[in-house]
């Protein structure tokens, strides 16, 4: 979760929702890290787990991320759950909750559905103060 929190940080320094996300293999080897690039790239799929998929994926030379865990600061949309189940990864880790948007224990609950093709073991709340911290510092400074 540190290096996620690591891309999550250098994400709001670029004034990008601060959300980091990394991708290890079975072993525990990073494979991929990215943050979230939605305003850079002018493209709304930007996000930091999307990213990080296709990122470990070409690594990998393959579509599916089997054995590896995906570490997320906060919990993955509809989109990216659905992309999650689509890449077979097989463990996600995530920091804080989302109740506005999160698709995978909140919301849309992406792998509870019997049309999801995979649903990894998921581990929710690992440094949640600090993913959250970073998250509402980040809209705080926003608002003012």
């Amino acid at each position: 979760m540190a290096q996620a929190l690591d891309e999550a940080r250098a994400a709001a320094a670029r004034g990008e929702v601060p959300v980091g996300a990394v991708i290890s293999d079975p072993a525990g080897a990073i494979i991929a890290s990215a943050g979230n690039r939605t305003r850079e790239l002018h493209d709304p799929t930007a996000h930091a787990e999307l990213l990080a998929i296709r990122a470990a994926c070409a690594a990998l030379g393959s579509e599916r991320l089997t054995g590896c865990t995906l570490t997320v600061t906060l919990e993955p949309c509809a989109m990216c759950a659905a992309a999650i189940a689509a890449a077979r990864v097989e463990r996600l880790v995530y920091g804080a909750s989302d109740p506005k948007s999160g698709g995978v224990e909140q919301g849309a609950r992406v792998f509870s559905h019997a049309q999801s093709h995979h649903r990894p073991e998921v581990i929710a709340g690992v440094a949640e103060a600090q993913c959250a911290a970073l998250l509402k510092d980040f809209f705080a400074a926003r608002r003012v």
